[in-house]
């Protein structure tokens, strides 16, 4: 799926994760990206952006590491990520589509397609492979790359 309507809520919580992604040390190595986990009844479980505790840890690793893997909300939880999660990585052996397995979320929500820039990206493929509903919600991918200009050779 190229482009999804979100619901408003969708939008605030996707919205939300890109916002995070303000929050992260600059980098000429490695996207800024944020997520926001939500329980169905719209709890927010955790919240993560990149290099929030380590140079190397990503967005999605930062918020899942905050919630009890045996939590019973994570199968119905929803992931909010301002970036496509990846699927490998340079830094570490374990990647953000495989932490998101680890953890049996079912739904995955991003906005902006990771770029070949560092690494060849296939997480949405791979999560979409394993059963996981995967939105890209590409009308909000310019907001993404905004934190992200200066990878992209903007400002």
């Amino acid at each position: 799926m190229s482009e999804s309507l979100l619901s408003a809520d969708q939008e605030l919580r996707l919205r939300r994760a890109i916002a995070l992604a303000h929050l992260c040390p600059p980098s000429s190595t490695a996207f800024s990206v944020g997520a926001t986990l939500v329980a169905a009844d719209g709890t927010v479980l955790a919240e993560g952006f990149s290099r929030e505790e380590h140079p190397h840890e990503h967005a999605e690793e930062a918020a899942l590491r905050k919630v009890d893997p045996d939590d019973p909300r994570l199968p119905t939880a929803v992931l909010y990520c301002s970036l496509e999660p990846c699927s490998k990585r340079a830094s570490r052996p374990v990647s953000c589509t495989e932490w998101i397995l680890r953890a049996g979320i079912n739904t995955v929500v991003f906005a902006w397609r990771e770029p070949s820039l560092f690494v060849d990206c296939e997480g949405a493929e791979l999560l979409r492979a394993a059963g996981v509903l995967v939105v890209e919600a590409a009308q909000y991918a310019e907001l993404a790359k905004r934190t992200n200009a200066h990878l992209l050779g903007g400002n």
